[in-house]
């Protein structure tokens, strides 16, 4: 049981098992399903505003708005660490081709889906949800790429730190571009004095990451709550407040499980539980009915499955005319196949859906696109085929946990 459990949770299945059970239950029981999603756990109008504007604390309150924060800030934690010395973004010429093939993997989805929605006459409709299909879902785009390409091939840390910046980006992108109402930017000074009260901590020698969670993190989703943007990026700043190594190993090293600085202890004890927070968030934002299929749908599929692995592989080749080659031992048709790898959008797709759009059909149109995007798995695996992917086996520093 104990070794079935751990599976679970090292494939990222917690996330697809929510997923499955929120669809089916959406599509047998609708009423009840809504139901379960809106039920008001108690009145409290601190997750509301200062101003007196009230939010129920709803489960998916708790789920999207509170527990999403950590996943979140692990997926910050590597964005973070892979700029520290040694650290894949920390060579700006090693960096050049695959964070270039990221502007690509996002510009060449969000071309086609504004092309799918002009050509759908919805671009008034649909014309919000541009941000859906930028999405890379690095943990299940890593378990399609090394069972092709092998633990020891140059593509596997070419994906992961594709994948990592279009995280960055793609935090970036809903920080911005989807506020949950008016910026008030007075109550981002609350942030800003949560990173002061981590740069406190650190100074003092705290160790433990519970101060920093409990004390500066709170302070600092409060702020992001009350600005109006979204509060699942609350606990970014206070990441590099940690106590860190000053140095990292490589993306998703497995060597870091030998490391007990702060920031690497709270990613030990948050891995698996944010794996079952995962599997919530599948369960609260994956029931749509199959019959809200519409325009939203194959926008969101078709810039993922025809934007993503065009838009790197092209943005890709033409770092190479500028003189940023792909890594040694990586061909032109493995680029190919990792942006195949990397269009599979699953959890950011869903969440950037669940905000690009108020609660209806079209958000349940494109979340079904989200969904859609794992058919990305099975064209990786035709495209590994036809352009003669060898596996390369072998020890390598990516040879390590999955991550998101």
């Amino acid at each position: 049981m104990r070794g079935a459990v751990r599976f679970l949770l090292e494939n990222s299945l917690f996330l697809i098992l929510g997923a499955l059970a929120a669809l089916a239950w959406a599509n047998l029981g609708h009423e009840s399903y809504e139901h379960f999603l809106h039920l008001e756990l108690f009145h409290n109008d601190w997750v509301g505003h200062p101003h007196g504007e009230h939010r129920s604390f709803t489960l998916h309150f708790l789920v999207n708005d509170m527990l999403m924060a950590m996943f979140f800030a692990i997926a910050g934690k590597e964005v973070w660490e892979a700029t520290l010395p040694g650290g894949p973004l920390s060579n700006p010429k090693q960096a050049a081709a695959p964070l270039i093939a990221t502007f690509g993997g996002m510009a060449g989805p969000v071309g086609v889906y504004l092309v799918v929605a002009l050509a759908l006459g919805q671009m008034d409709e649909l014309g919000n949800g541009w941000a859906v299909p930028t999405a890379t879902d690095i943990a299940f785009s890593y378990l399609v790429a090394r069972f092709i390409f092998g633990a020891a091939h140059p593509a596997i840390p070419f994906l992961l730190l594709l994948a990592i910046a279009d995280d960055a980006l793609g935090l970036v992108i809903i920080a911005i571009f989807y506020p949950q109402g008016p910026i008030e930017l007075q109550y981002m000074l609350l942030p800003v004095a949560a990173i002061a009260i981590g740069i406190m901590f650190n100074r003092k020698g705290v160790v433990s990451f519970w101060p920093y969670l409990l004390v500066a993190g709170t302070i600092s989703w409060l702020g992001f709550h009350w600005a109006n943007l979204h509060p699942a990026l609350g606990l970014l700043p206070i990441i590099p407040t940690m106590p860190h190594a000053h140095s990292d190993s490589g993306l998703f090293a497995w060597d870091e499980w030998n490391k007990t600085d702060t920031l690497n202890s709270f990613e030990h004890w948050w891995k698996n539980p944010v794996e079952l927070i995962l599997g919530a968030f599948g369960l609260m934002n994956a029931g749509v009915a199959v019959t809200a299929v519409g325009g939203a749908t194959w926008a969101v599929m078709l810039g993922l499955l025809i934007g993503k692995p065009l838009g790197i592989f092209l943005l890709a080749t033409i770092a190479g005319l500028m003189g940023f080659t792909l890594p040694k031992g990586m061909s032109r048709g493995d680029l190919f196949v990792v942006g195949c790898a990397a269009a599979i959008g699953f959890t950011v797709a869903i969440f950037v859906a669940s905000v690009a759009f108020p609660p209806g059909s079209t958000q349940d149109a494109a979340k079904i696109g989200a969904l859609g995007s794992f058919g990305a798995a099975i064209i990786t695996f035709i495209a590994a085929k036809v352009m003669g992917v060898v596996k390369v086996e072998g020890g390598l520093s990516t040879d390590g946990h999955s991550g998101h």
